[in-house]
């Protein structure tokens, strides 16, 4: 049974820095893409940031976070993490790990978040002063 735990979440000031980890169980990171969505709340949720499987690691970001967040895998530890820099109060929102075996990431195609079918619990962000 896939599981997956999203932790690192918290408070943050604007231009500060989090790391949110999600460790995955019942699957192998490096065999499956993965997504990080946001839901801030009364909006729909959003993509972030995607990571495809295998050794290409293809990252694809939405234009909110392009040059701020970065999406990464660590095999080692079967976990997926997103660096979040220099967060703005837009950020704030809770942040899901998604993931998915056989879902491609390209220059062409973006998912969403119905083509995925295992989901975190997720794990809330708020960016202030």
């Amino acid at each position: 049974q896939v599981q997956l735990v999203e932790s690192g979440g918290g408070p943050a000031q604007p231009g500060g820095s989090l790391r949110l980890s999600c460790a995955a169980s019942g699957l192998i990171v490096g065999h499956w893409t993965f997504g990080w969505f946001r839901q801030a709340p009364g909006k729909e949720r959003e993509g972030v940031a995607y990571l495809s499987s295998g050794h290409d690691r293809f990252t694809r970001y939405a234009d909110s976070v392009k040059g701020r967040f970065t999406i990464s895998r660590d095999d080692a530890s079967n976990s997926v993490h997103l660096q979040m820099n220099n967060l703005q109060p837009e950020d704030t929102a809770l942040y899901y790990c998604a993931a998915e075996r056989i879902l491609p990431v390209s220059n062409y195609f973006v998912p969403g978040p119905t083509d995925f079918s295992s989901w975190g619990q997720g794990t809330q962000v708020t960016v202030s002063s």
